[in-house]
């Protein structure tokens, strides 16, 4: 099953709306992972590969095979075709046109089937596609990159470059993994960001602006939206949206952020002290008040990028 997480990781930022899934046939070691929409999933993949072995063996994949037709057949029936004795699962899909459909039919035709390897690893890595799957809004990722200081740029409102070019070249491939990218309309008034991929490879996001752009500024085309944050979100689910990223700036990470609507923070941090209240935080308008109304949650990751600290912060589980 860790291998076939493997496989799944190696394609994340390339198969949404659908699920990265990794699948491996063994005896053999077939291997397969899910390609592009449209393209096989990772369970027809690693038949293909497995040929006439496939008959008896046994599959482990990360998630539940599909019992329905999508953009390609069931996953189920190439299985039951292919004579695989037993299936080894990660964990069930919430997606309503599966939901247990695809184990139930496994196991009414004679295969067994075992649930829950290394289910909490699979559930970290799908975390944005269980979440939109069960609840029809993105997983949202906060991203910010600040001062040692937690600062986020100088009271003149400079702030390029407050890290270096392995840090943005990491937040280039979150932004890949990314379905849309959210800014505020004053950041793209300030700035002028792209929003495109460009460190590493990857598709370009959908560039999402809270409030109305500049008409020749960099981000267009552009979704431009008004309104409840939550129903934001709720829009951006039904356009297929599995993972939103918000990149800022200080106002819009407040309104996220107090909202409870962040589902990972992710925060890079560089070796620079501004060293004093004038320039910008992480986070515009009010903030706790007494230390027991601090947000707390648990630091899920840290590594070190060149001179600068990568920090990932969640909700307790």
């Amino acid at each position: 099953m860790r291998r076939a997480l493997e496989l799944a990781a190696s394609v994340r930022a390339t198969t949404s709306p659908n699920p990265w899934v990794g699948c491996v046939i063994d005896p053999g070691g077939f291997e397969g992972a899910t390609q592009p929409p449209g393209g096989p999933h990772a369970e027809l993949v690693a038949l293909e590969r497995a040929g006439d072995a496939a008959r008896g063996a046994t599959m482990v994949v990360t998630l539940e095979p599909c019992a329905h037709h999508g953009r390609t057949p069931p996953c189920v029936d190439a299985i039951l075709a292919a004579g695989v004795a037993k299936v080894v699962v990660g964990v069930e899909d919430p997606d309503p046109n599966v939901q247990g459909r695809g184990i139930a039919r496994l196991r009414q035709a004679g295969v067994e089937v075992e649930v829950g390897v290394c289910a909490d690893e699979v559930r970290a890595q799908l975390a944005p596609y269980l979440k939109h799957r069960s609840t029809g809004r993105p997983w949202v990722v906060l991203k910010l990159a600040a001062s040692a200081d937690g600062r986020t740029a100088a009271p003149d409102g400079s702030s390029r470059w407050i890290t270096g070019e392995a840090a943005r070249a990491d937040a280039h491939r979150l932004r890949a993994e990314s379905d849309a990218v959210i800014v505020g309309a004053g950041t793209v008034r300030a700035d002028d960001p792209e929003l495109t991929v460009r460190a590493v490879e990857g598709r370009d996001p959908l560039r999402v602006v809270l409030g109305k752009a500049p008409a020749g500024a960099k981000v267009h085309p552009a979704l431009e939206l008004e309104g409840d944050l939550r129903e934001i979100l709720a829009d951006l689910g039904r356009r297929g949206v599995v993972q939103a990223m918000v990149e800022g700036g200080p106002t819009v990470a407040g309104e996220f952020h107090r909202a409870g609507l962040v589902d990972r923070y992710v925060l890079y941090l560089a070796p620079i002290l501004f060293g004093g209240d004038g320039a910008r935080p992480m986070f515009a308008g009010p903030g706790a008040s007494t230390i027991d109304d601090v947000w707390r949650g648990r630091i899920t990751a840290v590594e070190r990028l060149d001179e600068d600290l990568k920090v990932e912060l969640c909700l307790p589980a």
